[in-house]
């Protein structure tokens, strides 16, 4: 039985005529790996999709208490704001505003734009929500005692938060718990990612093409300028995609309070959420949505490594050359530094890999969601 610090995710994923992640000026992301040229998932995009996935398997539907916000405005709107509907002095509101935007977004916090969209948990919003109140009742209409309430207030705002974020099992919520946070205003809330996420690249050279097209106006009358209304062009690529997802399973568990069942939940939900949550975008016009076709997960002690070198060399762009790369470089790897990991797989097709328990996709989450709870494969 193997002891399992890390959980190790790979995929392998196909879309086609798709635009998943844009780059500023448009189109798809890239990357250059072997001198080959391939599309690419940046891990920023990829997490995002997991996070606000709506999906039976989504995250926060674990607990509304482990909901996280990330915004500039969470003071603007979750703190100060609901102290207008209580029809407080809209000078007061404005004293107590001023004072919290610096405390959670630093210096510069007074103005949006020197603001980071930071990321807070429920249990933080309330916190800073209820001392608002509190600030705001106690000072009636006097501008200028809220305005001193919320200085001093301010200034001792660090000590305030930690002391929060100490007795809450989950301060920054469960995004926070899985993927960390910086907090450039206060170093300590910063929390470690215990999910790291590689970007995604495609095994074989890129496949794009530019697409034209055209916008018919449905009023157009027959004595009108004959053609189309509007004509446009995007790019669209195909690809098969390799990704890479590691869990650590010691930082899981300090993030979440040393919950074992709750890490053991998060993680097959997180699992569910990989296999089957596509990037977003462009849905009305591509309709993106797809399963991982091969999946295996690997639980061990040892530092993790990657797969990509599979494909450092791109393969043709079949599933059957993917997982054949795949099969002869885990072979390789093996017969270097041996076997020290726990194996399962999915996968569509008959497909096989090194000392690996082929199982149905029910049984691989339920066996991930075990080994984290019990730390052992």
């Amino acid at each position: 039985m193997a002891n399992a610090r890390f959980l190790q995710i790979h995929t392998l994923r196909s879309f086609a005529g798709s635009l998943l992640n844009r780059d500023d000026s448009g189109l798809a992301k890239r990357m250059n790996y072997g001198g080959t040229p391939r599309t690419r998932i940046s891990s920023q995009c990829l997490k995002r999709h997991w996070r606000v996935a709506d999906d039976p398997s989504a995250l926060e539907r674990i607990s509304d208490d482990m909901i996280g916000v990330r915004s500039r405005e969470i003071v603007t709107r979750r703190v100060t704001g609901p102290l207008e509907d209580a029809s407080l002095p809209a000078d007061v509101i404005e004293a107590i505003n001023k004072e919290f935007q610096v405390a959670v977004y630093g210096d510069k916090g007074e103005a949006r734009k020197g603001r980071q969209p930071l990321l807070l948990g429920e249990q933080e919003i309330r916190y800073l929500a209820s001392e608002a109140k509190k600030i705001a009742y106690a000072s009636g209409s006097d501008v200028k005692q809220a305005k001193e309430a919320a200085a001093k207030w301010r200034k001792g705002a660090s000590a305030n938060m930690k002391a929060l974020r100490d007795n809450c099992t989950i301060p920054g919520g469960i995004v926070a718990a899985l993927f960390g946070r910086m907090v450039t205003s206060d170093v300590e809330a910063n929390i470690d990612a215990p999910i790291h996420v590689a970007h995604a690249f495609t095994v074989h050279a890129e496949e794009s093409e530019s697409d034209y097209f055209s916008v018919v106006d449905d009023l157009q009358r027959v004595e009108d300028e004959a053609g189309a209304d509007h004509i446009g062009e995007t790019e669209l690529t195909c690809g098969l995609f390799y990704g890479y997802v590691v869990v650590d399973r010691s930082g899981l568990l300090r993030n979440l309070g040393d919950d074992t069942i709750l890490a053991g939940n998060v993680i097959q939900r997180l699992i569910h959420l990989i296999a089957t949550v596509s990037p977003g975008a462009k849905l009305g016009s591509t309709a993106p949505y797809g399963y991982a076709t091969w999946m295996l997960v690997e639980a061990g002690e040892r530092q993790p490594r990657s797969l990509a070198e599979a494909f450092r060399k791109a393969c043709q762009p079949s599933v059957e050359d993917a997982e054949s790369a795949l099969e002869t470089h885990l072979q390789q790897v093996d017969r270097m530094y041996g076997c020290g990991e726990a194996r399962r797989l999915v996968c569509l097709d008959d497909g096989a890999v090194p000392a690996a328990t082929k199982v149905s996709f029910p049984d691989l989450v339920n066996w991930a969601g075990a080994v984290i709870r019990d730390g052992a494969a």
